[in-house]
């Protein structure tokens, strides 16, 4: 609730330093350090830092000021040792730094984390909340949940608020609370962690008596209430005249310029795009196996269909051959976003949130990323199936036959995209071939109909995008006026030598490839933007379930 991660059927109002608080300023002043350590993979320590200064500061600094504020950081936290390693080879407690870290190069003067110590060793522990003792000694405010501290951990921390089926049953110093539990009748021997001991004695009527004891939080049990009030912070960090103090939050005194990102909307996209071109280039065995993948396809398909682009005997393998071309661009780009997006999707919560970028930035450098390897691999593996499957030696059929299989990858991705950014990977890799099992089948419905496919399953194809490619592969290949195709065979009669009976058996006569491109277009620009939708949704940690209301509602404006 404080952070506002999350606030579901909860009234009331919360107030900083006596005032109403905006929570558009406010996440900007915070940091919200999540219990499980995300960070971007295929980048070195100095790098995720420098990325993040970047993001984060903004104009503020210059950019000799950024690197200083990044060496900083790297010597407070103690991580300057393994400045150049990647992030994939950190340790548990390197990890847990290098989070901290991040949210602390823009200064934050308030940091929440969710559960820190966990899945740390307890030497990476002690570490761990000896740093936050000392980031709080410089005049910073962090807030933690932790379960079951040992007792020397236990007095590491000023002031404790203990929760016990929603309600507040101690508030004050870890000194307190044995005293405070001897006043209810629990006596903590020496030997007992207190930390332990409390919740070892909870059952109902001791909840009730505690809650009652300390008026459900309001009372504070301090051991110097006056030094904690007029402690003054006088530490000072990569900004020459900003004491780490809590600046006005308040409704009355926010600039809205104040209230926008640290950085520009181009600034944020440079970034973006240049770390995810970075990591991308850097999955050396990704890009290996996607060169190997696209190229054996490409042997094995040319080697099926061998010649068959010159032989007027062979129309259904023609046709076969368009299908299977299309089916390799859908598949291959459509599972790659199913499989990995929703681990992204929990990287992007933790930048987002913490207020590095805005969501537009974020999803335009993300959808020019797979660009480069998708127009590279995609150019190889259409050269060699069109070449060897003998195709006509013509630069405007080749370009557009090209141009509808590489459209159709990206629109694919899209729809991986899409459901990446929905559901888990687990439930997309079922639902994925569900889904594009009656698309498929709606591409290749009139096969043999000719000009008599029924309306109204005509108005269904046009529901598969699937379909649009399907016509502007066969259109780039057999249309626009191709020549008579020779016949392998001396029959008496070659009755698909034309093209163009081809395609009127196939029911796609007079379809024009500009359709085909617009067609794609949509559905492209449809899945991209509901994409979109979904990950703001998820951002917002909106349900999905209620994505109609909201579309509802995002309609009445």
């Amino acid at each position: 609730m404080f952070t506002h991660y999350k606030r579901t059927d909860i009234k009331g109002q919360i107030l900083t330093n006596g005032h109403p608080r905006n929570m558009q300023l406010f996440k900007k002043l915070s940091s919200y350090i999540m219990q499980e350590d995300l960070l971007q993979p295929r980048l070195t320590v100095i790098e995720s830092l420098s990325y993040a200064a970047r993001l984060k500061i903004g104009r503020e600094l210059s950019k000799e000021d950024k690197d200083k504020a990044v060496n900083e950081v790297l010597e407070l936290l103690g991580v300057s040792v393994c400045r150049n390693t990647y992030v994939e080879k950190l340790s548990g407690g390197q990890r847990k730094r290098l989070s901290v870290a991040l949210e602390l190069v823009n200064n934050p003067p308030v940091i929440f984390l969710d559960e820190p110590t966990t899945g740390l060793d307890i030497v990476a522990i002690k570490q761990c909340v000896t740093l936050l003792v000392d980031l709080a000694k410089q005049g910073r405010t962090v807030v933690c949940t932790i379960h079951q501290p040992t007792s020397s951990l236990f007095h590491m921390f000023d002031h404790v608020y203990m929760l016990a089926r929603g309600s507040c049953i101690y508030n004050g110093s870890p000194k307190q609370l044995v005293p405070f539990l001897a006043q209810v009748g629990h006596v903590c021997k020496p030997t007992h962690n207190p930390a332990d001991f409390v919740f070892e004695v909870l059952d109902n009527d001791t909840i009730v008596d505690l809650t009652r004891e300390i008026q459900n939080g309001k009372v504070i049990l301090c051991d110097d209430l006056d030094e904690m009030e007029n402690g003054m912070a006088t530490s000072k960090l990569c900004r020459n005249d900003t004491l780490i103090t809590l600046p006005p939050v308040f409704d009355d005194e926010l600039d809205k310029s104040e209230a926008e990102y640290p950085s520009s909307f181009c600034t944020q996209f440079s970034i973006l795009l240049a770390r995810k071109f970075k990591q991308f280039f850097r999955n050396t065995t990704g890009l290996w196996i996607s060169f190997f993948h696209h190229t054996f396809s490409a042997l094995l398909l040319g080697s099926i269909y061998y010649g068959i682009g010159q032989d007027g005997n062979r129309p259904f393998e023609n046709f076969k051959f368009c299908i299977s071309v299309i089916v390799f661009f859908v598949y291959t780009h459509v599972m790659g976003p199913v499989l990995t997006f929703p681990s992204e999707v929990k990287l992007l919560r933790r930048e987002y949130f913490n207020h590095w970028y805005s969501l537009k930035s974020y999803f335009f450098a993300s959808t020019i990323t797979s660009l480069p390897s998708m127009m590279l691999f995609g150019t190889l593996f259409l050269l060699i199936v069109y070449l060897m499957s003998a195709q006509p030696i013509e630069w405007i059929r080749f370009s557009q036959f090209m141009a509808i299989g590489l459209f159709t990858g990206y629109t694919s991705e899209g729809l991986g995209v899409l459901i990446g950014s929905s559901v888990k990977n687990s439930t997309g890799a079922v639902m994925t071939p569900a889904l594009l099992a009656p698309m498929l089948a709606l591409a290749v419905y009139g096969m043999g109909y000719g000009l008599a496919i029924e309306p109204i399953m005509e108005s269904l194809m046009a529901t598969s995008f699937l379909r649009y490619a399907l016509v502007g592969v066969c259109t780039s290949l057999f249309g626009n006026n191709r020549a008579d195709m020779p016949c392998q065979i001396d029959d008496l009669y070659c009755h698909y030598k034309n093209p163009n009976l081809l395609l009127r058996d196939l029911g796609m006569s007079g379809r024009s490839i500009v359709n085909q491109f617009i067609g794609l277009a949509t559905f492209g620009l449809f899945f991209r933007l509901a994409a979109y939708y979904v990950i703001k949704l998820r951002m917002m940690n909106k349900p999905l379930r209620k994505i109609p209301l909201y579309f509802k509602k995002f309609l009445r404006g």
